[in-house]
């Protein structure tokens, strides 16, 4: 029994398979000749289109590539003019020190100066003591 169902079923569905055949011939809107035609026409218009599609990412590929280098050209130019900013600023420093150690290396020569010279006079005025107590200076009983 089992076998006449499952020999049923496949003779319904080869019926129809070809019924269905039959209706799609019958009710066709073109000829086969106008079918192939027109799956031709259809892809030669998707060749062109993807074609389109290419040429256009190409040209937009381009155009973000060109984005890209001019955005990174930008960013070199501002890199140099920030890094020439700072060695400007590092040079001004350097000068800044270096006259303000100058300034101190004169004012300590200065202050050495005054120094020396208080040192000498001190010197002279104790020798010139010395000299007036000696020669002023009667024994000592």
């Amino acid at each position: 029994m089992a076998d006449n169902d499952s020999a049923g079923g496949f003779g319904w569905f080869l019926a129809g398979l070809g019924i269905g055949a039959l209706v799609g011939v019958l009710y066709a809107p073109k000829s086969g000749k106008e079918t192939r035609d027109d799956l031709r026409a259809g892809a030669l218009e998707a060749k062109d289109r993807a074609n389109d599609l290419y040429e256009q990412g190409k040209t937009q590929a381009a155009a973000y590539a060109e984005q890209g280098k001019q955005a990174a050209s930008d960013y070199v130019d501002k890199s140099k003019q920030v890094a020439a900013d700072y060695v400007d600023k590092g040079k001004e420093f350097y000068d800044k020190g270096r006259t303000q150690w100058s300034q101190y290396v004169d004012k300590g020569k200065d202050l050495i100066q005054t120094q020396a010279d208080a040192a000498k006079a001190a010197m002279d005025a104790g020798k010139e003591a010395y000299v007036s107590k000696t020669n002023d200076s009667t024994p000592v009983v």
